[in-house]
């Protein structure tokens, strides 16, 4: 199993394998069909109070993973149906966030490389 990261708005490529969408809000301003999302599951997104209280501030980073570490832990069905989706094959996590390296999408992968 190969899990990529990728920004939801980079372009698609056939290395994407199957493209899952791992944010709780649609991204803005890209529709349905331009986003090229094989799947999107909502429920391994953090919190809408953990996402508001990141609020995507590096300084808060190693909190924010703790805590939706905590929050993934606590709702297995969520990550079961994630790596259901994951044990095809080769996967990209979709985020939708401007920053790269301070986003769900690798507090994620990092918690299901760890398990």
């Amino acid at each position: 199993m190969a899990i990529h990261i990728k920004r939801v708005y980079d372009h698609p490529d056939a290395q994407d394998g199957v493209r899952i969408l791992v944010d709780r809000l649609w991204p803005r301003g890209l529709s349905k069909e331009n986003a090229r999302i094989d799947q999107w599951i909502k429920d391994v997104a953090p919190s809408n109070e953990l996402r508001s209280w990141f609020g995507h501030d590096p300084a808060k980073w190693t909190e924010f993973v703790r805590r939706y570490h905590a929050e993934l832990a606590a709702n297995p069905a969520a990550v079961a149906a994630l790596r259901q989706q994951l044990a095809h094959g080769h996967a990209t996590l979709l985020f939708g966030a401007k920053d790269a390296d301070h986003n769900n999408a690798v507090a994620l992968k990092a918690y299901l490389e760890r398990q």
